[in-house]
């Protein structure tokens, strides 16, 4: 048996992924797993330091960590109409109007520097600068207690912040959408490039298969998935789940590797991120 350090997210999604995987459901093929559960920002972190042999991150971290690690063509969340959104309070247009001003005041609670989600800020409004970074469950109640102007919100906020009253200002997946015609790159799973070629492409084929067995068994993983939901309805579960795991977390396909390779491309455009000189993707 090989033991593996691997990180995800707490999130639906991922719980809903790796149900299989950690609890030996399928196959492992002589791998197990000592697992660490943090927020997408704080894998980020311990990414970009190299610390597990499995993790889940944001593509934009990705971006900071490729002499570390190489994506696995398993467990992506990609996806049309799946992005992040921005919100607020009260009058979205007033504030949409004055994102778009030069040197804009505007406090922007934002779930971490490395998320995707701020990468695609910075694309959509280059000079909303002045941002705070803090857990993404605790943008809303910034919001409405009114320490932040606006909010970027990811993972299940999409479905819980109009019952608070608040308002989208844009949909910044829809943003990317409609620039490139692509589906939007979210986070990925990556494997340490300490391991050897032969873990590398076992751990992608014990993740695809975990895949494959959470889509073929939905209600398998729920006692699991919901003990690490919070107070989350069994319905917002699933409508998260249904956002964020679909045919590219199964496998990347041409398609997902375009997605990213044009995500990277225009952030290294427009010097958001540092040159990427390995070759990304296990498969290639």
């Amino acid at each position: 048996m090989t033991k593996l350090s691997l990180g995800f997210s707490p999130c639906p999604n991922d719980t809903f992924i790796f149900d299989a995987l950690i609890h030996h459901k399928i196959d492992t093929e002589g791998l197990d797993f000592d697992v660490f559960y943090d927020d997408v920002e704080t894998l980020n972190q311990k990414a970009m330091r190299g610390e597990l042999d499995v993790t889940k991150l944001s593509y934009h971290a990705f971006a900071y960590a490729a002499d570390k690690y190489i994506l696995l063509d398993a467990g992506s969340a990609l996806g049309f109409g799946v992005g992040p959104l921005l919100i607020c309070k009260d009058d979205p247009e007033k504030l949409h109007l004055q994102l778009t001003t030069h040197n804009s005041q505007l406090t922007i609670g934002i779930p971490g520097k490395y998320t995707t989600a701020n990468f695609l800020l910075g694309l959509a409004f280059p000079d909303a600068t002045n941002k705070v970074e803090m857990l993404f469950s605790d943008i809303e109640n910034a919001l409405l207690r009114g320490t932040i102007d606006i909010g970027l919100i990811i993972h299940e906020n999409r479905f819980t912040y109009q019952d608070r009253g608040l308002k989208k200002i844009i949909d910044l997946g829809d943003y990317w959408e409609k620039q490139t015609g692509c589906p939007i790159p979210l986070g990925g799973i990556v494997a340490n490039r300490n391991l050897s070629p032969d873990v590398q492409h076992k751990i992608n084929r014990v993740l695809r298969r975990s895949v494959e067995f959470a889509f073929a068994n939905p209600k398998s993983g729920l006692e699991f998935i919901r003990s690490h939901a919070q107070e989350m309805s069994e319905e917002v579960m699933y409508k998260h789940i249904e956002l964020y795991v679909n045919k590219y977390s199964v496998d990347l396909g041409e398609e997902g590797k375009k997605a990213v390779r044009l995500l990277f491309d225009t952030a290294r455009e427009k010097n958001i991120i540092p040159e990427i000189k390995e070759n990304i993707f296990l498969s290639e």
